[in-house]
């Protein structure tokens, strides 16, 4: 895929203010880690993920949604009504119907003249949305585009806690739970334009294009469900995950690399899905890629889902690693698995 005239017009984030340490949900795990005989320190030494966040109980993805919306709109030389188009991106909804974008749509005020859907694809829809905004404007159907992605983590782990302390499980038995504490919670939202309604002035951040490739014979490695009022479930074969996935992303860093005509030396910044210390390493020694130019965030946000890769490089732009001009390799993948890499220039 290739783009000539999309640009990010405005990106932002926005996080919960709970804080929940690697080290407090090993202790709210005490019983279990003593009768396994597990050591403490395990779940951030594994992961390299010292805390996460999350939102308050009850909070709902569109919630989360539209407070990342209303920052982005904040940010944005563009006004509400020039919005075309409105997704909420996220792997978590507010129920099954109507679609989780028809209450953030409503909370942030948008006009009746857009088209609004759900476009949910594991930890890649929002680089899934990016890529249709880009092409819907590039086929001159739209002018602007709004994606928003909230992310509600709470209940899937605090369900997990409860499942580990309940129930009699060995060490073999715990694995496909692990990924699961390493999950977190947030939002983000982006404004997506043609380049000629960009105010004065204003930057532009455009989106060139990139590839994507599907390995769905992997697609039950990492499942996720709901689970009636407890909230939700998810089991993961961790290490076969692992394996798959940066296959793929090879695989596809080869395409990207034909489709755009970039090089590694010519790529200032990478931003890959926040999953890892292990799964970044991993994934940058099958790739050759240069780990110092990487910028990450689960250190301290965790997995945050569909939010981690565009919050990631929101934080990276505030801290000054991805400057005007900068070449960013935007680098998904998500369970199914499907992985999707957009060149954008910054």
């Amino acid at each position: 895929m290739r783009f000539k005239h999309a640009c990010i017009e405005s990106l932002a984030v926005a996080l919960p203010t709970e804080v929940w340490t690697s080290a407090d949900i090993e202790e709210r795990l005490r019983p279990l880690y003593e009768r396994l005989k597990l050591p403490f320190g395990r779940l951030e030494l594994m992961s390299g993920i010292r805390e996460r966040r999350f939102w308050p109980p009850g909070m709902r993805p569109s919630e989360a949604g539209a407070a990342a919306g209303r920052q982005v709109l904040a940010q944005s030389g563009l006004k509400p009504e020039q919005i075309d188009v409105f997704i909420h991106a996220a792997v978590c909804r507010d129920m099954l119907e109507p679609a989780t974008a028809t209450f953030a749509h409503r909370q942030l005020g948008l006009g009746a003249n857009v088209q609004v859907f759900d476009l949910s694809n594991a930890c890649l829809g929002f680089l899934n949305s990016l890529s249709v905004l880009a092409s819907m404007i590039e086929a001159g159907q739209v002018g602007c585009g709004m994606v928003v992605a909230g992310e509600n983590g709470r209940p899937l782990v605090e369900r997990t806690l409860r499942h580990l302390l309940e129930a009699n499980l060995t060490r073999n038995e715990i694995k496909p739970f692990f990924a699961n504490l390493t999950i977190g919670s947030g939002a983000v939202a982006a404004v997506v334009c043609h380049e000629d309604l960009l105010a004065p002035g204003r930057p532009r951040h455009r989106l060139r294009g990139g590839s994507c490739l599907a390995a769905t014979a992997h697609s039950d490695l990492c499942r996720g469900d709901a689970a009636g009022a407890d909230g939700l479930e998810m089991q993961t074969d961790s290490e076969q995950l692992l394996l798959a996935g940066v296959e793929v992303a090879r695989r596809t860093w080869r395409e990207f690399e034909k489709e755009t005509g970039w090089a590694r030396p010519e790529i200032d910044r990478f931003v890959c899905h926040q999953v890892g210390s292990v799964h970044r390493r991993k994934l940058y020694e099958a790739l050759g890629l240069d780990l110092a130019r990487d910028y990450s965030s689960f250190e301290t946000l965790g997995n945050m889902g569909s939010v981690s890769l565009p919050a990631t490089l929101a934080r990276a732009v505030e801290a000054g690693a991805v400057k005007p001009g900068d070449r960013v390799a935007l680098m998904g993948i998500g369970s199914g698995i499907n992985c999707m890499m957009l060149a954008l220039e910054w």
